[in-house]
């Protein structure tokens, strides 16, 4: 069968990148449910250890359906190597294992998903790994935080909760221009409305459970870049350690790549008439969307973004107990921290995906007690307007 490479659509390489036919002649992609793989003799077995001949060892590093996967996404975000994990966080995990060591040092957005702070602050500074944490949008303050000892600055964009963007392209010039690495997280864009790699930066992180899924049903992750950074150092971690994806979970992953940029843009339109007409409430003192006109980088997301992505955060008037009981009188909406779901969600950040963190650093991200998050989906606005019942809270 032949592959289809970069000279083909995203929405061709989303649907038959990686896949090259068994024997069997089947046209969807095969679950390869094996621990581990026979070889003819004893030398080819050698060989495959010794990495002197390409196949398949140990279900553990090297499984079919898995490299499917991993071939699939590498092409949709432009990179030449990616290693699949068996969740975001241990994709992120993984990259720092991989590439950095007791000294090192990481300069991060101060708007990061919770879980990630914590695994820096929490896990990797134990292993003497450093951290500092600097605004996601002001460059000065990245260009002025970076050491001696840095290795790597690492971002999300569009950040959790708040949607605030960092600049790519600046971003990936003052990392060259000191010899540093830039991991960006793209869980909320995905290849299908945002390139990092296009950018300049040189690692891009994914939590496949969101988007690339897109319905809920598996956790995943992946890190895509080129074969040295991904294809060695971070494989060898995923080779040694063991964080890795099942061959079920990868295939499921498959089959949500196949609808990505068709969910990915419909997504969007919802959100940006949810945006919209929550700015026009009474109830609702401030939104937080990078398509509105009144979002700060509402400029570069229209250069850096192909859509202002599905997220959606807004304050209330009322506090925490306003925010709550909007979003206990929700009948249809999904009250759950996940996100990156054809159905709509909806969480109080403060005490949920960053209820670990201080108050003071809350604060600092701007991550208030009358915020609400909202992933919007793919139900009929009118529906997902409806049940966001504003007007009890008057």
């Amino acid at each position: 069968m032949h592959n289809p490479g970069d000279r083909h659509s995203f929405s061709t390489r989303a649907i038959r990148a990686g896949h090259r036919r068994t024997n069997e002649g089947e046209q969807s992609e095969p679950i390869f449910a094996t621990s581990s793989f026979v070889f003819e003799n004893a030398a080819q077995a050698a060989a495959r250890f010794a990495y002197t001949e390409e196949g398949n060892v140990y279900s553990r590093f090297t499984n079919p359906t898995v490299r499917i996967f991993e071939e699939r996404l590498a092409s949709l975000e432009g990179g030449s190597s990616c290693v699949a994990t068996a969740s975001g966080m241990a994709a992120i995990l993984s990259t720092c294992l991989g590439l950095l060591g007791a000294g090192d040092h990481v300069l991060t957005s101060q708007s990061i998903f919770g879980a990630t702070r914590l695994l820096f602050t929490n896990i990797l500074r134990r292993f003497g790994v450093e951290f500092d944490f600097v605004r996601l949008d002001d460059i000065d303050a990245w260009r002025e935080g970076i050491r001696k000892q840095t290795k790597l600055l690492f971002l999300e964009t569009p950040a959790n909760p708040l949607t605030e963007l960092g600049d790519i392209a600046a971003l990936a010039e003052i990392a060259r221009s000191y010899d540093i690495l830039l991991v960006v997280d793209n869980c909320f864009c995905t290849p299908a409305l945002q390139r990092p790699l296009d950018l300049g930066a040189h690692i891009v992180i994914h939590s496949a459970t969101k988007y690339l899924d897109g319905q809920g049903r598996c956790v995943g992750g992946a890190v895509i870049g080129d074969e040295e950074l991904v294809g060695e150092k971070v494989f060898s971690v995923l080779r040694s350690a063991g964080p890795s994806m099942s061959p079920f979970n990868a295939w499921v992953f498959l089959k949500g790549l196949e609808t990505l940029e068709l969910r990915m843009n419909a997504i969007s339109e919802n959100a940006n008439k949810l945006a919209l007409w929550l700015t026009q409430q009474p109830a609702v003192k401030r939104v937080f969307y990078p398509g509105l006109e009144d979002h700060p980088q509402y400029d570069l997301a229209r250069i850096q973004q192909r859509a202002p992505g599905g997220i959606v955060s807004f304050e209330v008037k009322g506090g925490r107990d306003a925010a709550w009981r909007l979003i206990d009188a929700t009948e249809m909406l999904s009250i759950t921290a996940n996100l990156g779901d054809v159905k709509t969600t909806i969480t109080h950040p403060a005490s949920t995906t960053h209820s670990r963190w201080t108050t003071e650093q809350r604060e600092a991200a701007g991550i208030t007690e009358d915020l609400i998050r909202i992933s919007v989906g793919l139900e009929d606005i009118d529906d997902i307007r409806a049940d966001i019942r504003l007007a009890d809270l008057d």
